[in-house]
């Protein structure tokens, strides 16, 4: 297991983004040909749109965007995936795919290499543990149990809350996203406790005859 840090989204970038019509500024620069025809094309389609902007300034520090899935799914609950995390819905989509196939499959290795350091496990009696490498390894039944796993496998981005400069959550926090210092979203934290309390919600709404779906 390779050990990620993980880092916030700047602040003040963000206020920036929001309050500039342009992300790039009209003297950045890159010796890449390539590199700076993106910066040029980046700060040329600038909108009045924060949201826009801030794909576009995340876009601004990618190799290959993922233009036409980012405008489609950069919009979930809480606001905008770009503006609140520093990352594209597609590289969130890439975690989560990553996610919900070694849980399909019972691939704990790969589980493991989309998990950052120190991993923040609360569990189901509300006691908050931050693990390093080596306890989630020996802890990994208990963290990634049955349930758990099952919440792994129903991973959809469309189902993704966010919350800006924390990252994005699944299952009213029971399992939450944010994005590593390589600019990767990483499993942050698990919330058994969250989990818990979401299956009873579930179970109350049920019994009303709400069905309504949890985030």
């Amino acid at each position: 297991m390779t050990a990620y840090r993980l880092r916030p989204f700047p602040a003040l970038l963000l206020g920036a983004l929001a309050a500039a019509c342009s992300p790039v500024s009209s003297g950045t620069t890159s010796d890449d040909p390539e590199r700076q025809e993106l910066l040029q094309t980046v700060e040329a389609q600038a909108t009045s749109n924060p949201g826009e902007n801030c794909l576009l300034m995340v876009w601004s520090g990618q190799d290959d965007p993922n233009v036409e899935f980012d405008r489609a799914h950069d919009v979930v609950k809480g606001g905008a995936i770009s503006c609140a995390t520093g990352a594209s819905p597609s590289q969130f989509e890439a975690a989560i795919a990553s996610l919900r196939d070694a849980a399909r499959g019972g691939d704990r290795g790969r589980i493991l290499e989309q998990v950052g350091i120190p991993l923040l496990y609360i569990d189901e009696d509300g006691e908050r543990h931050e693990l390093s490498e080596e306890q989630i390894d020996t802890l990994f039944e208990e963290i990634f149990d049955e349930e758990m796993l099952s919440v792994l496998q129903r991973l959809d981005l469309s189902k993704m809350t966010v919350e800006k400069d924390q990252g994005g959550f699944f299952e009213l926090g029971s399992l939450w996203l944010v994005v590593d210092e390589q600019g990767r979203p990483r499993v942050m934290t698990v919330n058994r406790q969250a989990l818990d309390e979401a299956a009873e919600t579930a179970r109350d709404q049920a019994e009303r005859g709400l069905g309504r779906p949890l985030d």
